[in-house]
């Protein structure tokens, strides 16, 4: 077995907290950028329709309350409902994906969500506790970018099983990652892989690969760090077209996200 291959074990803590009692949810992977403008949302959106594709039952969290997306890439428009227990239930994508996140909340979709910290934190808790998620395989939760209140939350109150990080080739975002890892390990949550989305820009005329923001620095990064995978993915208008227009589902990057994908399915459980 190669390095990539290499089973995850992270500790379970009886400190988190559980889904509701009609929720059964086998394993976590939260998405993290240490900043905004990266394609973390996309990245999420991908692994959790590729997952799908393997057919795993994938929810998704959308835990950037106050820059919610997930919801337009998938084409989703359905208003958040609650049971006769009062569980929330989810609306689903088209390929049976159902997500969670505050634009479902919100009469008109542009409003803006100006909550402070303790509100955030606590809607982020319901959205795990007081959801029917029913039975998943995974649910992929896309954070919000930084390491702040959320990003506590999540970690503190979750049984998060790894996260997967999102970079881009820019000095800057290189050291902002390093932030987003070193917030991972506080908190004793394993990094699955990077992920190094925007790495290049192939001209459909000339057929020339280009790279707009530097030379790729993501396997390096993953090396130096001790993380056993690593993924790019280039710029593509075409799948930008497809998240605006609600059609996220039909983009397929399988191929360029197999080192996550194997990364994430060789997660076990480790009991001591």
């Amino acid at each position: 077995m190669d390095d990539q291959a290499k089973s995850i074990s992270p500790k379970l803590s009886a400190t988190k907290d559980a889904p509701n009692a009609n929720s059964k949810i086998d394993r976590i992977i939260a998405v993290v950028s240490g900043k905004g403008g990266v394609g973390k949302s996309t990245v999420s959106s991908m692994l959790a329709c590729a997952l799908r594709r393997q057919g795993k039952r994938v929810g998704i969290m959308d835990a950037d309350v106050t820059g919610p997306s997930i919801p337009k890439a998938f084409g989703v428009n359905a208003r958040l409902m609650g049971d006769a227990d009062g569980n929330i239930v989810l609306p689903r994508s088209a390929n049976g994906i159902p997500m969670i996140s505050t634009n479902l909340m919100l009469d008109n979709p542009s409003q803006a969500v100006a909550w402070r910290g303790p509100v955030v934190s606590g809607v982020l808790k319901q959205f795990f506790s007081e959801t029917n998620w029913g039975e998943l395989d995974y649910l992929v939760v896309d954070m919000p970018p930084g390491t702040s209140d959320v990003a506590l939350t999540v970690f503190q109150s979750l049984p998060v099983d790894g996260i997967i990080v999102v970079t881009s080739p820019q000095d800057l975002v290189e050291m902002i990652v390093d932030k987003a890892i070193d917030l991972a390990g506080s908190m004793h949550v394993p990094v699955l892989g990077i992920v190094e989305n925007m790495a290049s820009f192939t001209c459909p005329d000339c057929g020339s690969t280009h790279y707009l923001f530097g030379e790729p620095k993501g396997a390096q990064l993953a090396q130096e760090r001790g993380i056993p995978a690593y993924a790019t993915l280039p710029i593509n208008p075409t799948f930008a077209a497809l998240a605006d227009a609600g059609r996220v589902e039909e983009c397929n990057v399988d191929d360029a996200l197999a080192p996550i994908l194997e990364q994430v399915a060789n997660i076990h459980y480790d009991f001591e």
